[in-house]
This record gives structure tokens, C-alpha cells and sequence, in this order.
């Protein structure tokens, strides 16, 4: 039984890199357009806790960055976490030779300045999209604008293997149930039992 959950949650961790917000292929130099630009890389900065608007920096660090990664492993990504609760929250975008109209747009209408991002190298142009108060799936919405980065859905196998671990996980939950009341009946009678037993215990002493 514990081989079997632990292979559940590998299969799990695989099926969720797999699926889901932030799964999707950026334009790389084969498929840019004249809007959208071959995305190159990737950096995200915020501060280690969640306050002050980084809550969903951190989450986006986690739900969408390892997706993103996993479908397109050309594009570095990489990440600073800092100390400072009062610093940006930004994401900043990495295209070749030039922005896309609707990056540069997303960037200049709330500016932010991020000084650990590295600096764009020779070919490179940097959109700065300031992160900071959004929720994880509001800042993917700004990802997918201004890269023009486009979702995957599940194939028909990922389905299935997603509806066949949750028939699984709620008949582990109905198991365990199960179980904890064998368990529970069983003390209940050991409990029964020394209580007779010390009656008996009783009767005989007098």
C-alpha cells in the first residue's frame, strides 16, 4: 500500500507538471510572428514571504514556472527571492531582438525598476512587468499577452490518467475509513474487556 502511494504522487507530480495554468510553448525562432517575438528566457523576483502583494509571485514561482519549464526547456528561467517585503514583485521578459507591441505596453503602464534582473545580453530586449498584487493567474493572463504563448490541453491520456487517480484517491480515502473503524472497534473491546476483567477482579476480592 505505500509503494502504491507513493507512485500515485509521483504519477500526480508528473500529470500536474504536465497540465494545467502556465501550460504552453512561447514563440521560439521557428514559429515567431511580426507581433510575437521568440521568448528567450525568463526572471522573477520577490520577497521570501507573502505579504505586501508577493503572494502571488510566489504562487505563480510555483504552479506555473515549473510548467512552463517543462514544455519548453529552451527558455532559462530563473528566480530571486529576497528579504525585502517593501521591493518589487516582477517578471521580467526576455524576446529576441525586439518587444512585442502588447509586452511593451503591459510593461510601461505600471513600471517597475527589478536590479537582480540580469541584464539583457546582445540581441536581447527586456519587458519588466510589475507583479506585485496579482494573483497568480492574473499575472499568467499578462504572460500569455505578451508573449502570445499558446495552452495546451490535456491530450486524452493525460485525462484518463487524472480521473483514474482520483477513483483512486477516494477509494484510499474510503480505506482509510475503513480502517480507522477496525481500529476504533478494536480498542473499544480491549477497553470492554479490562473493564470485565477488573470486575472479575472485584467479585473475587470480596
Amino acid at each position: 500500500m505505500v509503494n502504491l502511494f507513493k507512485r500515485m504522487r509521483k504519477l500526480s507530480t508528473t500529470l500536474n507538471v504536465r497540465t494545467g495554468l502556465g501550460a504552453a510553448l512561447f514563440p521560439t525562432p521557428k514559429t515567431a510572428t511580426k507581433e510575437f517575438p521568440a521568448v528567450t528566457r525568463l526572471h522573477l523576483t520577490y520577497a521570501k514571504r507573502i505579504e505586501d502583494g508577493h503572494r502571488g509571485a510566489r504562487h505563480f514561482w510555483r504552479q506555473c514556472l515549473p510548467r512552463l519549464k517543462y514544455h519548453n526547456p529552451g527558455v532559462g528561467i530563473t528566480v530571486r527571492q529576497t528579504d525585502d517585503q517593501a521591493g518589487p514583485a516582477a517578471l521580467t521578459i526576455y524576446f529576441s531582438e525586439r518587444l512585442s507591441s502588447t509586452a511593451a505596453a503591459i510593461a510601461g503602464a505600471n513600471q517597475v525598476v527589478d536590479k537582480h534582473a540580469p541584464a539583457p545580453v546582445e540581441g536581447e530586449k527586456a519587458a519588466v512587468v510589475n507583479v506585485k498584487n496579482l494573483e497568480f493567474n492574473e499575472i499568467w493572463n499578462r504572460v500569455q499577452a505578451s508573449t502570445g504563448a499558446q495552452e495546451l490541453k490535456p491530450s486524452a491520456e493525460d485525462e484518463a490518467e487524472r480521473k483514474r487517480l482520483e477513483a483512486i484517491a477516494a477509494r484510499a480515502v474510503g480505506d482509510r475509513e475503513r480502517i480507522a473503524r477496525i481500529q476504533q472497534a478494536k480498542k473499544d473491546q480491549e477497553r470492554m474487556l479490562a473493564e470485565a476483567r477488573g470486575e472479575v477482579e472485584k467479585l473475587k476480592s470480596m
